[in-house]
């Protein structure tokens, strides 16, 4: 596994994990289509919304903030795999949200900054 990989799915388990600690249902991780890929699908049960979530791990910041490498066709690769998902398992009369969760990991340490509702 390349290191950027093995970073990413460092980042992609701290968020899992903080989305639990945070009263969300993880449904899947790396849903996968020719539309695109999404990292994590939740389930808020406080606010009772599907959630599609970006996650962007980063190291340091020399190339910008994590979500600003959510670019608009990372956005629409993320609405048409949702799209497709959402139609894949039928699912009807639900709200659903997009968040970017960012994780900046500094050796043993890391910061997490969940944004809500991005697209």
């Amino acid at each position: 596994m390349y290191k950027r990989h093995a970073i990413g799915k460092m980042g992609e388990d701290i968020a899992c994990n903080y989305l639990i600690d945070k009263n969300y249902n993880v449904v899947e991780r790396n849903f996968k289509c020719n539309q695109g890929e999404i990292d994590v699908i939740a389930w808020d049960k406080e606010k009772k919304e599907l959630v599609f979530i970006e996650i962007k791990t980063r190291t340091n910041y020399e190339y910008g903030m994590p979500i600003d490498a959510v670019d608009t066709n990372k956005q629409r690769h993320i609405l048409n795999t949702a799209k497709y998902y959402i139609y894949k398992n039928k699912i009807k009369n639900t709200f659903i949200r997009f968040d970017v969760i960012e994780v900046c990991i500094n050796q043993d340490k890391y910061i997490i900054n969940q944004i809500k509702q991005v697209l």
